[in-house]
């Protein structure tokens, strides 16, 4: 007889298990939380030690061992306190590619007590700008690329720590690094404040997600959870499977929650290795997991799609691939087939999760995603689910509501934004926007997104922000952004623009406007030109349910 969802996770959680559960008051609220996970990001990094001088990173031909990686983090966490008087809940922003140096720097700026503001490197300028301004950080650690981006925006003039390329200064600030370097002193607390990753607003304005020590400790217990949970309901021995040693090819990039926490932070936890690649290709992906015996690949879906669809696929030895795992933006059934098809021995699994849960909080593996491929599948064991109406009150099985959510990963606020946070965290609930339903059996399906949004390939693209820039060009009368399904990318950004009167703009203009304004991946790749006006509610929102089932028929 098959062992059920109930009975596994009272194996898992039982009492001096790894995954013991306690109930802790955070914000006023109780909830359970993983009683054994590290209550600081400090406690972490001392943990970490113990790997010695296993691999931890790996970048194209360089080896960091976790030995290696804590002492250039507490080294430039002394030199952060001691050169540039960092003190604790100071901002520290971060802005480069998947570097070995993005690791060790956000390592370092959590060790010595101040906030870690990731910002997207794919940013503009200008719209790191905006980030360093509303965070409010003393100081950026970049690389030469994203300090290039920097240097004509005056409200990006704070002090500047730069890896990598021209002008780079990082070694020099760090000095030697010693055998016997410890922490900087400093007293830190679950509650207190640890990471800024900025999620845009449909206002089109990003907000900043103050994630806490708790969140961060919490994250890692939750995914090795995730995955021992698929073991287990797989009819294996889930510390057999705990004793493999996993290399994951990191896919996607570290600004991302997903990269940071379900990755990174999961990787530091468990002792694995993290090859990191300089930007994401396909054949690159297939060339590292050959030499370096990467046993998972986690991204987006995009990722594992174009992997299985490269037309060097079949050139290269991947068999010590044993799972991929996607999560960020929809997953197209079409993809499980394709893994099913072309990789029958592998583990496939899909997890949901947003800024704001510090990554995952519901995944579906195995049988289960096998069975139901449209459900992002059940609440992992320390996050409580509920579906609401407009109101806020809990609707029945299977009726479709605002997908909620509650437990000792979901952020404490927005950085600055009190309505924001008002709105968004509600009596310990985070409303996700996300429209949603819960079936008989627990498993969760989202139905569409209430937040006017398009997720391209995992990035975000929040279609007020490419509105309100296609709106300063003068050939454009009126707009809307909306999301085009793609195979690859699970979404496209496309444009439906009424012309001004006695304009003739094309789409290539718009495009190259719009590239000085946004991130290159918020252009979008189709527009439509109506003659008519756009079609709107009584109260003037633009109906793109309506508008986009009309020009995807024309």
């Amino acid at each position: 007889m098959a062992i059920t969802h109930a009975q596994v996770q009272a194996q898992l959680t039982a009492p001096g298990q790894l995954f013991e559960m306690e109930e802790v008051e955070v914000g006023g609220t109780t909830i359970r939380a993983w009683k054994h996970a590290p209550k600081t990001f400090r406690d972490l990094l001392e943990i970490s030690r113990f790997h010695g001088e296993n691999v931890f990173l790996i970048y194209e031909d360089e080896r960091i061992s976790y030995e290696e990686h804590f002492r250039r983090a507490a080294t430039l966490a002394r030199r952060l306190v001691d050169d540039y008087g960092v003190r604790k809940g100071d901002r520290v922003a971060l802005a480069m590619r998947n570097y070995p140096e993005w690791v060790v720097s956000f390592s370092a700026i959590l060790a010595a007590g101040a906030v870690a503001v990731p910002l997207n490197a794919w940013w503009t300028g200008q719209e790191l700008a905006y980030g360093l301004t509303d965070s409010g950080a003393r100081l950026l650690i970049a690389d030469a690329e994203r300090a290039e981006r920097l240097k004509d925006e005056e409200a990006a003039q704070v002090p500047m720590i730069v890896a990598r390329g021209p002008g780079a200064n990082l070694d020099e600030v760090m000095g030697e690094v010693r055998a016997d370097v410890t922490l900087p002193p400093v007293e830190l607390g679950p509650d207190d404040p640890a990471t800024i990753f900025y999620t845009s607003g449909t206002t089109g304005r990003p907000k900043g997600a103050l994630g806490t020590h708790r969140n961060l400790g919490q994250a890692p217990m939750t995914v090795a959870y995730a995955m021992m949970r698929a073991t287990a309901l797989a009819g294996k021995d889930p510390a057999e499977a705990a004793s493999v040693r996993r290399v994951t090819l990191l896919a996607v990039p570290l600004f991302h929650v997903t990269g940071c926490f379900a990755v990174l932070i999961t990787t530091i936890f468990s002792g694995g290795g993290l090859a990191l690649m300089y930007k994401w290709d396909p054949e690159r992906a297939l060339q590292t997991i050959e030499r370096e015996k990467v046993t998972v690949l986690t991204g987006v879906p995009t990722n594992a799609w174009q992997l299985l669809s490269h037309p060097a696929f079949g050139r290269y030895d991947i068999s010590s691939l044993t799972s991929i795992s996607y999560g960020g933006a929809p997953a197209p059934p079409r993809l499980l087939e394709r893994i099913t098809e072309l990789l029958p021995d592998r583990t496939p699994s899909n997890g949901y999760g947003m800024t704001e849960t510090t990554a995952l909080a519901i995944y579906n593996a195995g049988k289960d995603y096998a069975a139901r491929p449209d459900s992002i599948g059940l609440p992992l064991a320390v996050t409580d689910v509920r579906i609401c109406d407009p109101l806020g009150d809990e609707l029945p099985t299977g009726e479709v509501g605002e997908l909620c959510m509650r437990g000792p990963i979901v952020i404490s606020g927005y950085w600055n934004r009190p309505e924001a946070t008002a709105e968004t965290f509600v009596n310990g609930w985070l409303h996700t926007g996300d429209l949603a339903r819960v079936d008989e059996e627990g498993f969760v399906y989202i139905v569409d997104r209430a937040k006017d949004m398009v997720i391209r390939g995992g990035e975000n693209v929040y279609c007020a922000e490419v509105e309100a820039a296609l709106f300063e060009h003068p050939g454009v009368d009126d707009a809307a952004v909306i999301g085009i399904p793609h195979d690859e990318l699970g979404e496209e950004v496309g444009a439906v623009v009424r012309r001004a009167p006695g304009s003739d703009v094309s789409a290539a203009e718009l495009q190259d406007f719009l590239r000085g304004r946004v991130a290159a991946f918020k252009v979008p790749g189709t527009f439509w030109f109506l003659d008519e006006e756009l079609p709107r509610n009584p109260g003037g929102k633009i109906l793109k349910t309506v508008l986009r089932r009309r020009v995807l028929a024309s």
